[in-house]
């Protein structure tokens, strides 16, 4: 079904039980967001909040909480959108079956913009403290907008096809803003505002901002899509929508005609606030730091608007079923983009950016028996520069083999990494780099380094399949667990200080070097709890991975450096938590007390099933 608007979409997914009406009053202040993880947790329907405390508006949830209703809602025009984009990453293939991909080139033709005039009939101007202020976790700094559109023109060739739509999160309330003169726009780093930014700072400039929230649900998708390169936001709303993205300009600002509201203003050169903490998706708060701050020119909202979120935090979370939609459309984008790449895995339970898994091609002397990796290496350095991949901290990368091997069966994966990869030879660190704004663990904002893992040829060893016994019993540490094959958890005192660190990695490993060696364990996780470490492979890729800085976190036993290359007989990450680490997100226990209401018998919620 092609949905003109927000509501439309409503209405479908209750009529074939995808959506459940809210009827109780709702405090948008914790309520609505613990609610949503609940219904998210066990797998359940959209959630349309019609009484929202404090707001006349409705809010609606949970939208793209599966992949099973991501694709009912573009069952019409999935596979066209999908077609559209694969002949964007390989035109070849509409020259030789022009006739079998017709459809797609006129899906194309029908999802340019459409420019109308003046404000859309029904819009009315309202303030910000109209909107449904949702704060999600009890110390975000106020209200947060979780699913907008931040639409922004390049200042040098302004235009609806020079344009920008992307999710960057928008801070309502709190800290230092003037309610409803400013608002805090919060992007990360790589991110297309900021390339518009920079260039009308460079000419004085303030920069016009339009933020869109609601509207057909292709255009939310629209805002985090990571497209070819040339293909426009709104031209893939277009297709996506099955309908014309239709837009016009007032006081210089665009007006998108299909949301249901719409938060203009400018952003003026090194203005900023402060803006944060907030929940996100690493599972943590991202901390108090200076934004842009947008001075609100006009807000406005349709009649009988509606207010889409979403709650974000430790995944899994609707994001994730995000991710997964996006990995179907975008298909095979990615080895288009990177030759030789056959798999590029962003670990959602890692937390998307701190973990990539891959696989990819050794071509480069097919005449000799591959020794080492080296095609591999080349192809890592392509994907840690490329995008949002570029954000990532670990890499691990394998050779395209016979066997069959898929990164998204991931303790598979990493076995067969560990059983193959030379650990004096084959880890590669880039230190002092980029990465994730949301991410603690490194040395700064958006500063920390990254490591790769290659791995190619035959098997080096087998791994162990329990605790090797001369691991059971070190001093100063608690009873080690086994987390998978090969990769062993134990538990230490708490982190103090990185100097404080080395000594103590080299009383450890003289301890283990003593009672002998460790050649089925290539890796030791040290950790503050280890049977939370050990309980699920989804515990081990969150705790590991967002708490640690490869260079800075990262030892071995009997590690030594080699012309600046630095190798080791077993790695150790520390994986314990540091003090200039954000804290987790841990639900309020009063909260989650008070919405058992709607899932009381009798309650709006009572037939789901949710854990308690």
């Amino acid at each position: 079904m092609k949905y003109h608007n927000l509501e439309e979409c409503i209405v479908d997914l209750e009529k074939n039980g995808h959506l459940i009406r809210v009827q109780e009053e709702v405090d948008p202040h914790l309520e609505m967001a613990a609610i949503h993880m609940k219904v998210y947790e066990a797998g359940g329907p959209a959630l349309l909040f019609e009484k929202v405390k404090g707001s006349k508006f409705r809010a609606v949830s949970n939208l793209f909480g599966t992949i099973e209703r991501s694709k009912f809602i573009f069952r019409d025009t999935f596979e066209s959108t999908q077609d559209v984009i694969a002949i964007r990453n390989n035109p070849m293939k509409a020259l030789k079956q022009p006739f079998k991909h017709l459809g797609a080139g006129l899906a194309a033709k029908s999802a340019l913009p459409i420019k109308k005039t003046g404000l859309p009939p029904g819009f009315q101007e309202i303030q910000i403290t109209d909107l449904p202020l949702i704060k999600h976790w009890k110390d975000d700094g106020g209200a947060f907008v979780t699913l907008p559109q931040v639409y922004s023109e390049d200042p040098e060739k302004p235009g609806i096809m020079n344009s920008n739509l992307g999710m960057y999160r928008v801070q309502l309330t709190g800290n230092e803003y003037d309610i409803n003169r400013e608002v805090g726009i919060h992007y990360q780093i790589h991110r297309g505002i900021g390339i518009h930014q920079a260039k009308a700072t460079k000419l004085g400039q303030p920069l016009k901002v339009s933020c869109f929230i609601g509207g057909p649900p292709a255009h939310t998708i629209s805002a985090v899509m990571p497209l070819p390169e040339g293909m426009s936001e709104l031209t893939f709303a277009g297709l996506l929508s099955g309908r014309h993205f239709r837009y016009s300009y007032v006081d210089g600002y665009c007006i998108s005609h299909d949301a249901d509201f719409v938060i203009t203003g400018e952003i003026y050169p090194g203005e900023t606030k402060p803006e944060g903490p907030f929940g996100d998706h690493l599972g943590y708060y991202s901390l108090v730091h200076p934004f842009p701050v947008m001075r609100v020119h006009k807000v406005y909202a349709k009649q009988n608007a509606i207010y889409p979120f979403t709650v974000v935090g430790r995944p899994p979370q609707e994001d994730t079923s995000f991710g997964e939609l996006i990995h179907e459309l975008t298909g095979g984008a990615i080895r288009q983009e990177i030759p030789g790449v056959k798999e590029v895995h962003a670990v959602d339970a890692a937390g998307v950016h701190p973990l990539l898994l891959a696989i990819g091609s050794e071509r480069y002397t097919p005449y000799q028996q591959v020794k080492q990796p080296a095609e591999l290496l080349t192809i890592s350095n392509r994907i840690l520069g490329t995008g949002q991949l570029s954000l990532a901290k670990y890499l691990f990368i394998a050779a395209e083999e016979k066997e069959p091997l898929s990164t998204h069966r991931i303790e598979e994966f990493m076995t067969y990494i560990l059983e193959r990869i030379d650990l004096r030879r084959d880890i590669h660190f880039q230190t002092n780099t980029t990465i994730d704004t949301l991410d603690y663990s490194g040395t700064g904002l958006n500063t920390g380094s990254k490591v790769v893992f290659a791995a190619v040829g035959d098997k080096q060893r087998e791994l162990c399949q329990e605790v090797p016994a001369l691991l059971n019993d070190l001093p100063g540490y608690s009873p080690a667990r086994w987390i998978m094959p090969g990769i062993v958890a134990i538990q230490g005192g708490a982190f103090t200080s990185y100097s404080e660190v080395e000594q103590e990695m080299s009383r450890l490993s003289e301890a283990i070097r003593e009672r002998g060696s460790l050649p089925s364990c290539p890796m030791i996780i040290l950790c503050d709890d280890s049977e939370f470490m050990s309980a699920n492979v989804n515990n081990f890729l969150w705790a590991t991975f967002t708490r640690s800085n490869p260079s800075h976190d990262i030892h071995g036993l009997d590690s030594r450096y080699e012309h600046k290359h630095w190798g080791c007989d077993t790695v150790i990450i520390d994986a314990r938590t540091k003090p200039h680490q954000a804290p987790p997100l841990i639900p309020d226990a009063e909260v989650e007390s008070n919405i058992k209401r709607v899932f009381a018998d009798g309650g709006s919620l009572s037939r789901i099933q949710v854990r308690e």
